[in-house]
């Protein structure tokens, strides 16, 4: 089965040598086109025919295809979400397509195609090929090496330069922080909450390793009193940060900056840890699909 940051990484090689390395500069992946046109020269005799807005019950995204052979495809996503995330949705059904498109056909669990939740678009929730299509999408979406050149390793970064790389790359701010925690050399961490309550947290490999992370998969886990979520006091200084001592969200010192989503009914809560930390032997926290973490020999 093909690696999902192989192909990723070939259709972004060929996109540079196509549009040029600056083409971020003008505009985000045309996924779309992408979709139809490179399925249809790499696969004629099956190919993505349409990608088109629709309403699907219960899920944000799906790939369908034929009753006759060879198959035919057509990816379909929610016309309701925004077009940052309608990107993304696209890039993930490309990505179940480009990797998974035999087994869907051939596994009597994808009657007719495979559906994809929010969850399973946002952050590979499900595991295994949900997992895969997710980082195939931010692979291809936002390559690391322009990624990097945008926010080296070792920046610290905030809500505005992080809100600067959703622009460049045409996705949510939520793809492009999570994008960013795969490969920076500081620690921080992004816990989404809402009601007081985290849904899901995902460190760096920094804070990870020097024991900061959050346990939400199995474990319900109520905010600090003293966070900006919990206390609902989304000002412009909890967007660009507040500092908070030792005991508040861990035992040591951290900047914490907030902000309020009210389309999607959720916090975005972005720490950053002030130094490198204690390095040491951790036992892996059981996470959130997307929070398994990539070596750096996987990395493109």
């Amino acid at each position: 089965m093909p690696k999902p940051k192989t192909e990723a990484n070939k259709l972004t090689t060929m996109m540079d040598a196509v549009l040029g390395g600056d083409r971020f500069d003008r505009s985000p992946v045309d996924v779309e086109r992408l979709a139809i046109e490179y399925s249809a020269n790499t696969v004629p005799e099956s190919p993505i025919h349409q990608v088109i807005g629709g309403k699907i019950p219960g899920c944000v995204g799906a790939l369908v295809y034929s009753e006759t052979t060879p198959r035919q495809w057509g990816i379909i996503y929610d016309k309701m979400q925004p077009e940052t995330r309608q990107r993304f949705t696209v890039a993930h059904e490309l990505g179940h397509y480009l990797l998974h498109r035999r087994l869907i056909e051939q596994d009597d669990r994808y009657t007719n195609g495979i559906f994809c939740s929010e969850d399973s678009i946002t952050r590979g929730a499900g595991g295994g090929i949900e997992t895969e299509a997710d980082q195939f999408a931010a692979t291809l979406l936002m390559p690391l090496h322009d990624f990097r050149r945008q926010i080296s390793a070792k920046d610290r970064a905030d809500f505005d330069k992080l809100g600067q790389m959703a622009r460049r790359y045409g996705v949510s701010l939520t793809a492009a922080i999570l994008r960013w925690l795969e490969y920076t050399e500081t620690r921080a961490m992004l816990v989404v909450s809402n009601e007081g309550f985290a849904l899901w947290a995902k460190s760096s490999e920094y804070a990870l390793k020097s024991g900061r992370f959050l346990r939400t998969k199995n474990d319900v886990y109520e905010l600090p009193p003293s966070a900006t979520a919990a206390r609902r006091e989304f000002t412009e200084e909890a967007t660009t940060g507040i500092r908070h001592g030792a005991g508040v969200w861990f035992d040591e010192p951290v900047i914490e900056m907030c902000l309020r989503s009210d389309r999607y009914d959720q916090e975005l809560t972005l720490l950053q840890f002030e130094n490198q930390g204690p390095r040491h032997q951790w036992e892996e926290p059981t996470e959130d699909v997307y929070d398994r973490f990539i070596s750096r020999n996987g990395r493109p």
